[in-house]
């Protein structure tokens, strides 16, 4: 048999000249390609193809370092930069609980004009025995993400961060003397317009004065001990857990006169937190109403009942009811909640830990008679997630009147259901729920992911017989198909 010929693979400079067609590509273009790559080692790495990419990874606009285990290359690295800008600058380190973490940090104040994306990796118990990472004032930068495995970090006494607009801080101790709440105040921070604080230790006092500022959100922060913003363009403010009831009275003043959202999920007393005019508030979003429980919970929900007295009209209320697995010899306090403000859209969370919940969303309901729209999530925490019944006797299907009484939501036209997993005590709700409104023309049911495409199949039917002709049943099955339905 003949053998076959050898095949001559072409080389780079066969067209005929003597660089290859990349080489060739204008630097511009050459960029481009590179910033194609995951990282700059890899940017880097392709120095090898010609002589003239050896220096092409210094004109990338973005630097990306990744797995970067020496600061020291880092700095390196940007001090051999010689792009006109630094638009992007990204470090991920695995093991930020050795070597000198900070390095890089004061060429790279001076660098750049863009986004800085720091997320360090550090064991919490390692992370207190490194010494405080010192961040410089970044004049031209644009944004600052830092996620520091709670390393110490240092803020700049002065200077000024001209051009910031966002800033995110999470898992990280603040350390010295400068505060938080002078570096994001107008003087120092002119144009930033978010602000993030997720899980930050060593915030006492957090005194924000912004022109500026449109969105602040605060997570976790476990020292603070006094809030106060003072935010004539704020229109969305956040606050969860943020306050220890237990170990202390919240302490806050808002003055927020143009706030479109709030989102008060942390401890409330009237006394203390000042939240100012808001008279343009639209979205108001509230921490769980505990629907059973011992005396003590009493507080809690007198504070959660005089935050939703506080306003007398809303376009969108967020609150969750939460009924505790055993509510044996526990009291009922949904009573306590005495006036909903005038909303059109209604967002309901219920927990409820295999309970009957009727009696808790009828008497939400009735104070909520124009509500256009309901969006109703059947919240199931990971631990109760097996139990899907209540034991026999209980008294959570108590007072019984709202499986009876009438009820008129004349302006409902759609609903929505989350996480349906079709218990009795569910159906039940649902079935109210089409008798309750006469002009009902949508609901949507969004069943769990734990349902089977045969039980979601049989609940449809079931649901089905509810409904009217004239209303759109759409049921979302696990697998995020949809099926639309009518009587």
């Amino acid at each position: 048999m003949e053998s076959m010929p050898k095949v001559r693979r072409p080389k780079l400079s066969d067209a005929g000249g003597d660089e290859d067609h990349l080489s060739a590509l204008h630097d511009d273009t050459l960029i481009q390609i590179l910033l194609k790559l995951c990282c700059l080692a890899a940017a880097a790495r392709t120095s090898i193809l010609s002589r003239r990419w050896r220096h092409l990874w210094a004109l990338l606009p973005k630097l990306h370092f990744y797995n970067a285990t020496d600061p020291r290359r880092i700095r390196s690295a940007l001090a051999a930069h010689e792009a006109p800008t630094l638009q992007e600058l990204v470090i991920v380190r695995q093991d930020a609980s050795s070597g000198p973490t900070g390095a890089w940090l004061p060429i790279a104040a001076r660098r750049l004009s863009g986004l800085l994306f720091c997320h360090y990796l550090s064991q919490r118990v390692m992370a207190r025995r490194r010494a405080a990472l010192k961040l410089p004032c970044f004049e031209s930068a644009t944004g600052i993400y830092m996620r520091l495995g709670f390393l110490r970090l240092t803020l700049p006494p002065s200077g000024v961060f001209a051009r910031l607009s966002l800033l995110h801080l999470f898992q990280l101790r603040l350390h010295g003397m400068c505060e938080l709440g002078a570096i994001v105040s107008s003087p120092r921070c002119p144009c930033l317009g978010r602000l993030l604080v997720d899980d930050v230790r060593g915030v006492g006092g957090l005194a924000i004065h912004s022109e500026s500022l449109g969105q602040i959100e605060l997570y976790n922060l476990p020292d603070l001990q006094q809030l106060t913003i003072v935010a004539p363009s704020l229109h969305q403010l956040k606050v969860q857990d943020c306050f220890a009831p237990v170990a202390r009275q919240p302490v806050a003043s808002i003055s927020a006169p143009h706030l479109l959202q709030l989102a008060w999920i942390d401890d409330y007393d009237q006394n203390s937190v000042n939240l100012g005019e808001m008279a343009h508030l639209q979205r108001l979003v509230l921490q769980q109403f505990i629907v059973y429980g011992k005396d003590y919970i009493a507080s809690h929900n007198r504070n959660c009942a005089l935050l939703l007295r506080r306003f007398e009209c809303l376009h969108n209320l967020v609150i969750t009811l939460h009924c505790p697995p055993d509510i044996a010899n526990k009291k009922y306090f949904m009573e306590d909640i005495t006036r909903v403000p005038d909303v059109k859209l209604l967002g309901l969370g219920i927990t409820a830990c295999g309970h009957s919940f009727g009696a808790s969303l009828f008497h939400v309901l009735r104070m909520c008679t124009a509500i256009r729209r309901l969006n109703l999530g059947l919240i199931v925490a990971p631990e109760h997630e097996a139990e899907t019944v209540c034991p026999s006797g209980c008294i959570c299907d108590q007072p019984s009147s709202w499986k009876t009484r009438e009820l008129l939501l004349n302006c409902l036209e759609k609903v929505e259901i989350f996480d349906l997993k079709g218990s009795e005590h569910e159906i039940s709700v649902v079935d109210r729920l089409f008798s309750w409104a006469p002009v009902l023309k949508r609901m949507t049911v969004n069943f769990h992911y734990s349902v089977t495409e045969n039980k979601a199949e049989e609940l449809c039917q079931v649901l089905l017989t509810f409904s009217r002709p004239e209303i759109c049943m759409i049921c979302r099955m696990p697998n995020m198909s949809e099926k639309v339905l009518y009587a």
